[in-house]
């Protein structure tokens, strides 16, 4: 924030006008204001879903206004007459004219329907009770975590949280404990980072949440910091990390359009660029790249009418030729080349095209042919091997989901290993965080229902464990509640899995109110054994959690995953309801108090079942949830639009009578009168796949029927909250709701706004 000196103009207020970049048109708003004679200002990208992104340059000098945002390569210089700014703008190279012209001030959605801060914090005052952990013990950040070594194992990189619960990344020479903060976090999040060889860093970020990823690096020791893709409006995928070429990386990018992304080869260092391939059809465009440890593109899968995939493989470098004609619902695909093997057309793949559960074949992509199949499980979908580039590309194991995480081991060296680990750690999941190129030195993590994380080193020259990290010492094992696998039949033949995470209540033969959790996507996504902080939260209140893997979940066959298909909000909230009865009749829940709570997808079931099932529920918590089916179909990104015929299978079509009879019939929007039970409504206002509009008709059709509706909207935020206050205080609220709700607390008012 710097000082202003106004010469005669005004320049605090809202400022509009629109960037002409590439034939299209990004509009643009700056808000700026003065306090104790000093400027700030924000900016707003609303094609992005981006707002309020603070700008740390705010000057007025001679009639010139400068606005920079330093991290983001962006500045606007412009000079001021009367109502307008007539000016250039800066980013990546490129310089822009941009006029704007003084306006309103806008934000995301209908700021009047938002609870008031204050009004959310007394909610939140109704959890009160002898609780031995707060909300911050299961939901504030670890102090230190993801942790990984450097390549070469000399350096150990990890997060770290400051007192304004920024996480920067810090790196520490092994050898003599010397520790440099490398990437410090400001405004925007580090959404993730890792090393892209011994010296040198790459992280992401968006805005605001609104998942326009960027890509960025730095040195190791905090050097030549470089935002690699400046590119508005641009999302950045990293698909290959290329060991043999340490210096590139290969990243796709929806640059030059933005529903389809292309792959790009990058230099990590200069942010140098080289587009790889073309993807130019935008109608059939392709959806995946193959491409081999060289950084070679070996394949790439292409979208047919909509609903089908060739898998194209280069047979010949450079010319590539349909192998496979697959729908959409197929499973065939390469997990790594096979560099053991003196065929360099040898793969691992992925598939289900001769059975229902997915299965790992090697196979040969030239002649199109299975040489053998190498692992399958009867009862679960498997899809992932790890191996060893140090002992020529052997296969050390093979993992999969069932009612909790498997490893099965495969070379001799892995079974040692993984002897060693389950020996030392009984009763706990293990995974292999990070290892050296060397294989001397393994980060274990260490987790199990009752355990947040514990990171160890090994020592593989001495066979020494040693304790790294707890992420959460403040949760003690003997204090959590159990996280119990379940498995019930369906009303209509089914078998359901899923869990039930018990309180010591029940334990004792008390039935204790439940909170069902449907989690989100909903294809392809399931629910998991392991630490659950929300399911947590909830037992040390005395209420038991439910999570069904109801049908359309994955990791349970095709079969059961196509059998939700056109049944989201129909038999998929039937298995819902199917394992709210079974555990009702084990005994352990007051069937006269149950909540239900999810995100996402889980926002819509919550919404679907107050309306479905209106007697079933005593209350629900929407967390960026879908309230209406036809609006959502029409607000997803630009790049989910290639697959809008896949999502119309999935969900439904509303261009087929029938179907948008359904559509109408389970969208929660359409059937308001049917909610008799309270509400609670949690939304992202930058959110770019459930509009906070969805929400907002919620909300609005509620009270416009007197209820008491809660409503926290977060103004940098997207699809779900990435900043720990705001989670925080969203759980705070949540516990509050329910206190009121299954607890009959009262507050002093209705909690409106």
């Amino acid at each position: 924030m710097s000082f202003a000196q106004s010469y005669g103009q005004e320049v605090t207020g809202t400022w509009k006008g629109k960037l002409s970049v590439q034939g299209a048109e990004i509009p643009l708003a700056f808000h700026i204001e003065k306090t104790n004679g000093a400027l700030a200002a924000t900016m707003d990208s609303p094609s992005q879903g981006a707002t309020g992104i603070p700008m740390d340059t705010a000057l007025f000098e001679n009639n010139q206004l400068t606005l920079a945002l330093k991290q983001a390569g962006v500045k606007y210089v412009a000079t001021v007459d009367a109502k307008k700014l007539t000016g250039t703008f800066y980013q990546g190279g490129m310089e822009l004219p941009l006029e704007m012209e003084k306006s309103e001030k806008t934000i995301p959605g209908n700021p009047e329907l938002v609870t008031t801060d204050a009004a959310l914090v007394e909610l939140g005052n109704l959890d009160k009770g002898d609780y031995k952990y707060s909300v911050e013990d299961y939901f504030a950040k670890p102090k230190a975590r993801t942790f990984r070594f450097s390549p070469n194992g000399k350096y150990l990189s990890y997060r770290e949280k400051d007192d304004n619960k920024k996480n920067h990344v810090y790196v520490k020479e092994i050898a003599t404990n010397k520790v440099t903060r490398v990437i410090e976090e400001k405004e925007e999040l580090i959404r993730g980072y890792g090393w892209a060889n011994n010296n040198r860093l790459v992280y992401v970020m968006d805005k605001g949440g609104n998942e326009d990823y960027h890509l960025f690096a730095a040195n190791i020791d905090g050097s030549d910091q470089k935002e690699l893709t400046p590119f508005e409006g641009v999302q950045v995928n990293i698909l290959e990390g290329l060991k043999e070429d340490e210096d590139h990386m290969i990243i796709s990018m929806n640059k030059n359009n933005k529903q389809i992304f292309e792959p790009y080869k990058i230099n990590i260092i200069t942010g140098e660029i080289k587009q790889l391939f073309k993807n130019e059809d935008a109608a059939n465009p392709i959806a995946g790249y193959n491409f081999d440890k060289d950084g070679n593109l070996r394949g790439y899968a292409k979208i047919r009418d909509g609903v089908n995939f060739d898998l194209y493989y280069a047979k010949e470098e450079g010319k590539y030729e349909i192998i496979k004609q697959l729908n959409w619902k197929d499973t065939f695909s390469i997990l790594r080349f096979d560099y053991a093997t003196d065929n360099p057309h040898d793969a691992y793949v992925v598939s289900n095209l001769e059975s229902d559960k997915s299965q790992i074949y090697l196979y040969d992509l030239k002649a199109d042919k299975v040489i053998k199949k190498i692992f399958s499980n009867d009862k679960y979908d498997v899809s992932s091997l790890s191996v060893s580039k140090k002992r020529g590309y052997e296969l050390d194991y093979f993992s999969y989901e069932g009612e909790k995480s498997v490893i099965v081991p495969v070379s001799d060296y892995y079974k040692k290993l993984h002897a060693k680990i389950t020996t030392k750690f009984p009763d706990h999941q293990y995974s292999i965080a990070d290892k050296t190129d060397e294989e001397d030195k393994y980060l274990i993590f260490l987790q199990s229902d009752k355990l947040y994380g514990v990171y160890y080193s090994y020592d593989n020259k001495t066979g020494e464990f040693k304790l790294l990290y707890n992420l959460m010492p403040q949760l003690k094992e003997k204090d959590m509640a159990e996280m119990r696998p379940i498995t019930f039949t369906s009303r209509d033949g089914l078998t359901i899995h899923g869990y039930i995470t018990l309180p010591k209540e029940a334990l004792q033969g008390k039935k204790v109110p439940l909170i069902v959790n449907p989690h989100g996507g909903p294809q392809g996504i399931r629910d998991s054994w392991g630490f659950n902080p929300e399911a947590q939260l909830f037992a040390s209140r005395g209420y038991a959690t439910l999570q069904v893997n109801f049908r359309i979940s994955g990791g349970y066959g095709r079969k059961f995953l196509e059998s939700g298909f056109k049944e989201i909000g129909r038999k998929a909230m039937d298995d819902v309801e199917d394992g709210l009865k079974y555990v009702i009749d084990q005994g352990w829940v007051n069937k006269d108090k149950v909540a239900i709570y999810g995100g996402s997808h889980g926002g819509y079931a919550v919404l679907r079942g107050l309306t479905k099932t209106p007697d079933l529920y005593t209350c629900g918590v929407d967390y960026v949830g879908v309230s209406n089916l036809f609006t959502f179909m029409k607000t997803i990104p630009p790049y989910w639009k290639p697959y809008l015929k896949i999502i119309k299978e999935i969900w439904y079509d509303e261009d087929v009578a029938e179907e948008k009879a359904i559509m109408e019939e389970v969208s929660p929007v359409y059937q308001i009168d049917k909610i008799k039970k309270p509400l609670f409504v949690v939304q992202g206002a930058n959110d770019p796949r459930v509009n906070i509009d969805e929400s907002d008709q919620i909300v609005k059709a509620l009270r416009d029927k007197g209820f008491d509706v809660p409503y926290m909207v977060r103004y940098d935020e997207g699809h779900g909250f990435g900043k720990e206050e705001n989670s925080i205080e969203m759980y705070k609220a949540m516990m509050g709701f329910y206190a009121k709700h299954l607890n009959n607390k009262k507050t002093t008012k209705p909690v409106k706004g």
